[in-house]
């Protein structure tokens, strides 16, 4: 508890340490300076977590200032995590994010310590190209050497373009689906930026939009994608710019298998008309079968960034992705590239182009998206049989209703069935779910969802 001397001494130390920062700089002001002095007082400990800020009005004073802009400022420090404002305790330091508390890290489970471990999100492995006639059919005489050939393999880059829903402004390749998402991220979103997501959405995603300091809206879905009522009401009034970004899975969501239909995606396009908001499309083509893709893109092509990964269809060690989007935005992502890893590997864009290449691999996807919806299908039969209702939908994953996540996952773990836990995919939805993977489930649906079943009624102890 504050006594007033130490309440005195903070502020005299705070406004202290703000002359300081003030020293030297212009004379212009707003809150995007406010937000980084303090952010800076705040990662160098001047002002610890736990201790109040300074009034609004003292600030304000202090550097000459409207109290609107450093409400303002205040906001950009929320929008990142570093502050947090309650009427009772006012508005004080938060401690530092942690690397380890993220949502990512929550899903997954060592490998090898269950049975059947149904908790990964990932394809099985006997339904992937086998590689050998791949590598066999690639040149011998393929240039390794050098760093000035293009960072796209032309040859690919045409294939990719051929096979695209709509023709991309842009389009380079980039190390798989997550990268080309944190590329986004940080060439897109500003702190304090509000974005729009799926809610269930993708942990990773969700980990980096909260780093990038942005405000992150969930719109719930329903069969068809993204709820329209919810969606209008997190773009807004259409009077301002909008949220900076939408993000979308519009294949197979991850976790709950809803793929975004195609009146859904014409409503969505006549909402987003009104507003600059980009949109950014996560999609594996493929993985739910031969249907025609649904992308906003061709409605609204500088405005769409499409991301294309063969992770879970070719290969998840193959480690490249197709993003396609505005030109300058692209080329801004590619000249931020040259500044780290420069180009994906041109050896393994040649074993991509060869999987593409070949028919008998586009007919292996086709055969195993059958087989992965034969499975999802078969569990969720099962499961709706013991009275859990699950959401239709396709690709690899369920979102299982249970009465506490929790104890769902430690009872399935006794008997040695490893599943994800719902929380870390939610953004506001406060209901309880597990995630199950249901691709890599080659035998009995009936005893798996029987467990799943048991451990779904288990409730909280």
């Amino acid at each position: 508890m504050y006594t007033k001397e130490l309440q005195a001494d903070l502020l005299a130390r705070q406004m202290d340490a703000l002359r300081q920062r003030r020293s030297g700089e212009p004379d212009g002001v707003d809150a995007g300076w406010i937000a980084k002095a303090f952010g800076s007082m705040i990662a160098h400990a001047v002002v610890e977590p736990g201790e109040k800020l300074a009034p609004i009005r003292t600030v304000a004073a202090e550097l000459g200032v409207s109290t609107s802009t450093v409400t303002e400022a205040w906001s950009i420090l929320r929008g990142h995590g570093l502050i947090a404002t309650d009427r009772r305790r006012g508005t004080t330091v938060q401690p530092p994010r942690s690397h380890g508390r993220s949502r990512y890290w929550r899903v997954p489970i060592e490998p090898g310590t269950l049975e059947l471990d149904l908790s990964t999100g990932t394809p099985d492995p006997a339904l992937l190209p086998p590689l050998e006639p791949i590598l066999a059919g690639i040149s011998a005489e393929v240039d390794v050497t050098s760093y000035l050939e293009p960072a796209i393999v032309p040859e690919l880059e045409g294939e990719l373009r051929a096979r695209w829903p709509y023709e991309p402004p842009a389009l380079m390749v980039v190390d798989g689906a997550n990268d080309a998402l944190d590329r986004v991220v940080r060439s897109l979103v500003r702190l304090g930026d509000r974005v729009v997501v799926e809610d269930p959405s993708y942990p990773l995603l969700l980990d980096q939009l909260e780093g990038a300091g942005a405000d992150v809206i969930g719109v719930p879905l329903d069969g068809d994608g993204p709820m329209l009522d919810a969606l209008a009401a997190a773009l807004g009034d259409g009077s301002g710019t909008g949220p900076r970004a939408l993000f979308l899975q519009t294949g197979a969501n991850n976790p709950t298998g809803i793929s975004l239909s195609p009146e859904r995606a014409a409503a969505m396009v006549e909402l987003l008309r009104p507003h600059e908001t980009m949109v950014v499309e996560d999609h594996y083509p493929g993985l739910t079968g031969p249907r025609a893709e649904v992308t906003l893109g061709t409605a609204l092509p500088d405005r769409v960034v499409r991301i294309h990964s063969f992770s879970k269809t070719h290969g998840p060690d193959l480690r490249i992705a197709a993003l396609a989007g505005p030109a300058e935005l692209v080329e801004e992502i590619e000249r931020r590239r040259q500044l780290g890893p420069g180009w994906t590997s041109r050896l393994l864009q040649r074993v991509l182009l060869e999987m593409l290449r070949r028919p008998e691999v586009d007919e292996g996807v086709v055969r195993a998206a059958e087989i992965y919806q034969d499975r999802r299908r078969g569990l969720s039969r099962a499961l709706g049989d013991l009275g859990l209702d699950v959401v239709d939908g396709a690709g690899l994953n369920l979102w299982v209703p249970v009465a506490n996540e929790h104890r769902a996952t430690v009872s399935l773990a006794a008997n040695r069935i490893g599943v994800a836990p719902g929380e870390p995919f939610r953004v506001d939805d406060g209901r309880h779910h597990i995630r199950v993977t249901s691709a890599r489930i080659d035998g009995s649906m009936e005893a798996v969802a029987a467990a799943i079943g048991t451990a779904a009624a288990t409730p909280a102890a």
